[in-house]
């Protein structure tokens, strides 16, 4: 079980040295991760992880989050080792029903994930992983407004069950995914009250499949 009092205490310690202040409250760490002080005081108190928010403040301050977690040092982060992640968060990035070209291999920040933390998050024998920011509600309930999505790239097959990226001429999008017997491909949204949108097998190419989310709080 991991401890968010702990969490905190770090977060307050790099807060008070980038401030340079001796005393840092709640109210600032929770501030820091973008939460409403209530909602904050009643995550700490139930020791409720809000994983996307400090997987964003880790990316934003370029920290370890393993050692907000774990104390893991960055040095023993350099050596390849079997038991982290290499998340690449485009932190900038939100996919929906559109939303212009997008390049997968540039302008992203590399987070090494312990695989305890991931095991929480998402499900891959992948230890290398995008990870971007839904919105847009068309995929409610499964992925809310605001989530974060992890996706396996060694995964397109869309034959097999799931939740897929795909870039389109139209943009990105985050969609179940279904090829037609005429050829042509259905992207389809779990909020009903989104039809299905149809193209042509040549204006789409499957980034990689959905493997696990965090949502907003």
């Amino acid at each position: 079980m991991y401890d968010l009092k702990n969490i905190i205490a770090k977060i307050k310690e790099i807060i008070a040295e980038e401030k340079n202040v001796k005393k840092v409250f709640d109210k600032d760490v929770a501030e820091a991760l973008a939460i409403p002080q209530t909602t904050f005081a009643t995550m700490k108190k139930r020791n409720s992880i809000p994983f996307k928010e400090i997987l964003e403040y880790c990316a934003n301050k370029k920290l370890s989050i393993n050692w907000l977690f774990f104390d893991q040092a960055i040095d023993m982060l350099a050596e390849k080792t079997d038991k982290f992640f290499q998340v690449h968060y485009f932190s900038d990035v939100r996919a929906s029903a559109g939303g212009g070209a997008f390049n997968f291999d540039t302008d992203y920040e590399v987070l090494s994930i312990d695989k305890t933390i991931m095991a929480n998050i998402a499900k891959s024998s992948n230890e290398v992983l995008e990870a971007i920011n839904v919105d847009g509600e068309s995929m409610e309930p499964t992925l809310q407004d605001g989530s974060i999505v992890f996706i396996d790239r060694g995964q397109t097959d869309i034959n097999r069950d799931g939740i897929f990226v795909a870039s389109t001429t139209a943009g990105l999008f985050i969609k179940r995914i279904r090829q037609r017997v005429d050829g042509m491909v259905e992207l389809i949204s779990d909020n009903k009250a989104y039809s299905p949108e149809i193209i042509t097998a040549e204006e789409i190419k499957i980034v990689g499949k959905v493997v696990g989310n965090i949502e907003s709080l």
